[in-house]
């Protein structure tokens, strides 16, 4: 049974920094996709960021670029997401999700397992 579980949420000030955590447990991180996704009540799920080709290949969605850093350790049991420069309109409930073949990284059906997500709020 494949579980991710992501930790790090939590509140903030805008401009400040949350550094987000999913551990995988009976799978591990290869060659496919495995990414971040936010969602905002009444908004539909959304791409951030992810990881695929085993690390050789990262993707940022243009609102995030250049503010967060997906990354993954050595064992690829873990991935990261590292946010700075936090503003209100990251305010969104975040997961985790690691696909089991290929597709493109923004849709939500190339992944195969979900997280329950782990919250961030930012204040203004």
């Amino acid at each position: 049974q494949v579980l991710l579980m992501e930790s790090g949420g939590g509140s903030v000030q805008a401009g400040g920094s949350l550094r987000l955590s999913c551990v995988a447990s009976g799978y591990t991180y290869s060659r496919f996709c495995v990414g971040w996704f936010r969602q905002t009540p009444g908004k539909e799920r959304e791409g951030v960021a992810a990881l695929c080709l085993g690390g050789a290949s990262r993707y940022y969605d243009d609102s995030v670029k250049g503010r967060f850093t997906i990354s993954q350790d050595n064992a690829k049991t873990t991935v990261w997401l590292q946010m700075n420069s936090l503003k209100p309109e990251d305010t969104a409930m975040y997961y985790c999700a690691a696909a089991a073949g290929p597709g493109y990284w923004k849709l939500e059906g190339t992944y195969n397992y979900w997280g329950q997500g782990t919250q961030v709020t930012v204040s203004s």
